[in-house]
């Protein structure tokens, strides 16, 4: 009589959340943590910058998006290595390139040496993301999945967050280079990160790694008695396809697709906007430079709170309602934002807008993320995150634009908000008829004899 082969695909959604979990979870958000925070200290030292190099509004703008031309390139290249190779070994690279060369960065002298090196360490922040969000999602139990991936990716607001306040603190004495310097700190922690972090197993399993993947499944359900000897399968809707392009536009998926990269173009050309410029913003619209890092630093206070609640919200009503309405409260409150409110209610508007740019985002990741099979998901994340890019790209160029045009400050807001409420549109149309391709198999973790 043969072993009982074992689901690995039932085994994870049914999973009891315990100290796995954790360890994937905390690993997984200390890295998107500096992430975030390298990309936000773009905000922090645009202003600097056009000061010391005597850099106008529209050349900042460009310089701020060498970063995010990076981070297309490495989210479509290393999105799509990743499930060819392993996710462990993509985040490690690309660990090594944003800390890196953001650390470089700090010693630049020019604005070409700077956005070179911008260039090169969004490479790794872009390629980081989808790996990031796709082994998150891979381990998660089903019941609390959004929730998980969510909360993980919440990392990226609060380095957001740290960003505000080590520029509030540190760059009037040290300069803007110190906040690249710190940059350089996940260097330190390769070693210990590559002992505690997991290979995906859904990969190992694949790659008929069978050994390995048994020891991890067995410290993720300790409850499902995984022995030495048991055979280990993926769910037969994961096992056929290959990490092609091709592949995310096949089985009724083009539509989506096509629904999910607008979503994503707009929602980044809003959250890069706000992230490289919300400091100038605040400044053009009349505000103090001590005063614009607090709002940006409000910005990303109100995008953790609304990517933990929204994840939360989500696992209970569904991702998609929860960005819909995400979307709209966002271009709402961004628009309002020009009209000079009152103090309080300007920082409570300020925190709805980042809960909703940052917000929307990360559900979005989480979004593709359970909407793809896992065969293409790192794919299916890196292409929407890549082709996002685009308006990433594009935002700090034209909100550098809009300001170099000295229009009343109310349009600046309004051209950043009408984005989100096509991302609510955009999400809208996405249909449920071929998410059956991508749900995981609903049966009991011993498949056969």
């Amino acid at each position: 009589m043969t072993a009982q082969t074992m689901n690995v695909n039932a085994v994870v959604d049914q999973a009891k959340f315990n100290k796995f979990h954790v360890n994937v979870l905390f690993w997984c958000l200390l890295i998107i943590l500096f992430d975030g925070y390298d990309l936000a200290i773009n905000g922090v030292a645009l202003p600097l910058l056009m000061q010391e190099w005597g850099l106008s509004a529209v050349q900042a703008g460009m310089l701020a998006s060498t970063a995010l031309g990076g981070m297309m390139f490495g989210a479509m290249f290393f999105g799509s290595l990743a499930d060819k190779i392993g996710r462990k070994s993509v985040i490690m690279i690309c660990i090594i390139l944003f800390s890196g060369f953001t650390f470089w960065g700090g010693f630049a002298s020019t604005p070409t040496e700077f956005g070179v090196l911008r260039f090169l360490a969004g490479l790794g922040i872009g390629g980081v993301m989808p790996n990031l969000v796709a082994l998150t999602s891979e381990y998660a139990p089903q019941r609390m999945r959004s929730t998980l991936v969510t909360t993980m990716f919440s990392g990226y607001a609060v380095g957001g967050v740290m960003a505000a306040l080590l520029g509030s603190w540190f760059t009037p004495t040290y300069g803007w280079q110190i906040m690249f310097w710190i940059a350089g700190i996940p260097l330190l922690l390769l070693p210990i990160i590559w002992k505690f972090l997991p290979e995906s197993i859904i990969f190992m399993v694949k790659a008929d790694k069978q050994e390995q993947a048994r020891h991890v499944l067995t410290r993720l359900a300790p409850e499902a008695n995984v022995t030495a000897t048991t055979p280990l399968e993926l769910s037969k809707a994961e096992v056929p396809e290959s990490a092609t392009v091709a592949n995310l536009f096949k089985k009724g998926r083009a539509t989506n697709t096509l629904l999910f990269w607008l979503a994503f173009f707009m929602c980044l050309l809003t959250m890069y906007a706000l992230g490289s410029w919300m400091p100038k913003l605040m400044m053009a619209a009349g505000y103090s430079m001590g005063s614009s890092l607090l709002f940006l630093l409000a910005m990303n206070i109100g995008a953790v709170i609304g990517t933990v609640s929204g994840g939360m919200l989500a696992d209970r009503f569904h991702l998609k309602p929860v960005i819909m309405v995400l979307g709209v409260v966002g271009a709402i409150v961004l628009s309002l934002l020009g009209f000079e409110p009152p103090q309080v209610a300007l920082y409570l508007m300020i925190a709805l807008a980042g809960a909703a740019s940052i917000g929307s985002q990360i559900l979005l990741y989480s979004y593709v993320a359970q909407y793809y099979p896992v065969a293409v998901r790192s794919t299916g994340i890196g292409w929407a995150s890549a082709v996002g890019r685009s308006g990433a790209i594009i935002g700090p160029i034209l909100i550098g634009m809009l300001l170099g045009m000295d229009l009343p400050h109310q349009y600046n807001f309004i051209a950043v908000g009408i984005p989100l409420l096509v991302v609510a549109i955009a999400v809208t149309l996405i249909s449920k008829q071929d998410q059956a391709e991508e749900v995981e198999v609903k049966t009991p973790a011993v498949a056969r004899n």
